[in-house]
């Protein structure tokens, strides 16, 4: 086993000796460390994360740090968190086979995972910045939503299952706690860690001075904090979903938690939106219109698979605590008018936390390589102020964007716009 008697982090240096003894790695890449090559890719805001290649195959190992990587030290961070990740992991992975990596080890004491290496998988959002596109990726990622969310719900779950596992998800505290500061606080005061583009300086003030519009917030993160709907990815976005050009997988769940299904949804649909924002910046103007176009596309199709599948699980899996068919079917009644409320609850959440997600991913800790890639601040910042005029609107009138393309037009619209 890994040495479990006091946590230290991994290097590329020590990585082989201390693994050589686990047998569910060293079966996959071979017993022999020294033929391992190390490489360490992590760079995303938390964790260590390597590649190991060995003569019969590579795995990923990601290990928690004991703070926050992006920052440092000086903000800590509990090594718990890998713990929640596996247990997210491990969920996601019995309610939508196959679109999560494969969990080979799992060392609570070193907040070590030992994982699928997916190969030749790229990130999302770097795929989007180069204008690639990827097959049938959003009917996937439309179903992987609603089968997490509805598997992991009380539509689904026994309740005392669902119960016990909302108790678990409860102790991922440090982790919440980032999401509920940078988040639904941050962007709408002058935090510490807050950072925005020069030039929006004035569009970012009239934010903060919007009382309706905090209002609206907060309003939005009582139901974060306090509808503990389903077990939620916590951080789904274009970062941590890998490609190829016809295969998607999802990743780091580590801020797994419990919360309202419109959650997950609105984050998702948010990235595609700044990366829709972003795209004159990245492509010719012959290429652009048709780019952007099937990003709206993807989008749109999302939102028509969730709620495909929803409706599929509806009818066949409603097997929980809410809604049972004792109430509607058994007694010869439709519950469609049920379903079609439950699912205008999501869109209506979830157009509201997609609007939290793009002022917190522009004006908060923790920005989008979609727009922080542009090099020149004159033309980053419009591209940016068309971002957060659309978020405002969602968390305003999201009560009136009926549609998922009544959603596509208003960003057609900002889009157009000359905010600055």
């Amino acid at each position: 086993m890994v040495e479990t008697t006091a946590y230290k982090p991994l290097d590329m240096d020590t990585l082989a000796h201390r693994l050589t003894s686990v047998e569910a790695i060293t079966q996959r890449i071979g017993a022999d460390g020294s033929k391992w090559k190390v490489k360490e890719v992590g760079d995303g805001n938390l964790n260590l994360v390597f590649i190991v290649e060995g003569p019969l195959g590579s795995v990923i190992v990601k290990q928690a740090l004991p703070y926050v990587r992006l920052v440092g030290d000086s903000w800590p961070l509990p090594l718990y968190r890998s713990f929640y990740e596996f247990h997210a992991l491990t969920r996601q992975a019995a309610r939508d086979p196959g679109l999560v990596p494969e969990i080979y080890h799992f060392d609570e004491g070193q907040a070590l995972i030992a994982m699928e290496f997916l190969s030749p998988h790229v990130i999302l959002r770097g795929k989007l910045i180069a204008g690639e596109r990827v097959d049938d990726l959003a009917s996937r990622l439309g179903r992987f939503c609603a089968r997490t969310l509805f598997r992991g719900s009380d539509l689904s779950m026994k309740a005392a299952q669902r119960k016990a596992d909302a108790a678990l998800f409860l102790g991922n505290v440090e982790i919440i706690a980032i999401t509920e500061g940078l988040v639904f606080c941050d962007p709408y005061f002058d935090a510490e860690r807050n950072h925005h583009t020069e030039g929006l300086n004035a569009l970012v003030g009239q934010m903060r001075d919007d009382v309706a519009l905090k209002t609206e917030v907060q309003h939005l993160f009582v139901k974060f904090g306090a509808n503990a709907e389903t077990m939620l990815h916590g951080d789904l976005h274009t970062g941590s979903i890998m490609c190829t050009d016809t295969e998607t997988k999802i990743i780091d769940p580590e801020f797994g938690m419990y919360g309202p299904m419109g959650f997950d949804v609105g984050m998702l649909i948010a990235n595609f939106l700044m990366a829709y924002f972003s795209q004159p910046a990245h492509r010719s103007d012959q290429d652009l219109a048709g780019y952007q176009a099937w990003i709206l596309d993807v989008t749109k199709d999302i939102w028509t698979s969730f709620v495909a599948e929803f409706t599929i699980l509806w009818n066949s899996e409603r097997d929980g605590m809410l809604y049972p068919k004792s109430m509607f079917e058994d007694q010869g009644h439709s519950s469609e008018p049920a379903l079609q409320a439950v699912l205008s609850n999501i869109w209506f959440d979830a157009l509201g936390f997609c609007g939290i997600e793009m002022h917190r991913r522009t004006l908060s800790l923790a920005h989008n390589a979609d727009f922080e890639s542009i090099e020149d601040p004159a033309t980053r910042a419009p591209l940016e102020a068309r971002n957060l005029m659309m978020g405002c609107d969602l968390i305003l009138n999201r009560s009136a964007i009926g549609t998922v393309d009544a959603l596509t037009m208003l960003a057609e619209s900002f889009n157009r716009k000359a905010v600055l």
